[in-house]
């Protein structure tokens, strides 16, 4: 069975899951997992984890996300997206003045609502599927962090802007709040991850053109971590997953053998705890 991970430019129309069946069939392998989901209507980075790739699933999803999105003023949909049912409309009335002045001074971290229609669980059910009963929850909030924050571009109703945000951010939550800023409401009409982590769009193949042959990638091609080269007798302790006591003040690195990685070692208290074995 193949391990590593696949860097997908996710095609609009498709689910994060039907991505993953997708790969499942090609690998032939039910190891296979994504690492933070776009919604159908979105595009762009979705990193796919493959055989004992899927124990890095956490690990990934908690990178940093890049994103250009494109929000539509006037309008309000049920879902936080254009392909909603639109809930409330509205004649849209702030400057160009006032809308960059709320952008320049929207928060860089704040709790934010969790959407209605989204696959959070609360008493261990799906927010969508008390969505989809009309039953009314109160819904969760989440502090996020919007690193930065920039328009790309205007037309009269709408914004295209670029986000960088951290892990458990929904985009279609940040434009309903941006906009509410400036006293107006939003959807979400467009939205691509440009960037998680290191990993960047260009870096990305097209689903279409991913078959059994295609090379997956390893942990160099996607962490940017130190090395740290061991004796034997440590060796032995990692092939073991034994915790490791060594002087570093590195938060995160790879563990190596005659240049070859062996793991991803991580700092606790006062000692290195493995988070990923390779051997």
């Amino acid at each position: 069975m193949k391990d590593g991970v696949l860097f997908i430019n996710k095609p609009q129309g498709l689910t994060s899951r039907e991505v993953v069946n997708q790969i499942s069939k090609i690998y032939q392998t039910k190891k296979v997992g994504h690492t933070g989901t776009l919604d159908p209507l979105a595009t762009g980075v979705l990193l796919i984890c493959v055989g004992k790739y899927t124990k890095l699933v956490n690990e990934l999803t908690s990178s940093e996300k890049e994103y250009v999105a494109t929000m539509k003023l006037g309008i309000k949909t049920d879902t936080g997206d254009i392909t909603g049912n639109i809930i409330e409309k509205k004649e849209i009335r702030t400057s160009k003045k006032e809308i960059e002045s709320a952008f320049q001074k929207f928060p860089k971290e704040y709790n934010q609502t969790v959407p209605i229609y989204s696959a959070v669980k609360v008493n261990g059910k799906k927010l969508y599927e008390y969505a989809r009963e009309n039953k009314e929850i109160e819904l969760p909030k989440r502090k996020v962090q919007i690193k930065y924050l920039e328009i790309l571009n205007r037309t009269k109703d709408t914004i295209t802007f670029k986000t960088s945000v951290s892990k458990g951010t929904y985009i279609r939550s940040l434009i309903e709040d941006i906009a509410e800023s400036f006293n107006e409401i939003a959807t979400m009409q467009s939205l691509i991850r440009t960037k998680q982590g290191r990993i960047s769009i260009e870096d990305c193949l097209e689903l279409n053109d991913v078959q059994k042959e295609t090379p997956l990638k390893t942990l160099k091609d996607i962490f940017k971590y130190p090395q740290i080269e061991i004796d034997e007798e440590t060796k032995r302790k990692v092939e073991n997953g034994n915790k490791l006591f060594l002087n570093t003040i590195e938060p995160k690195f790879f563990v190596v053998f005659h240049e070859k990685i062996l793991a991803i070692y991580e700092k606790q208290e006062n000692y290195y705890k493995m988070i990923f074995k390779v051997i």
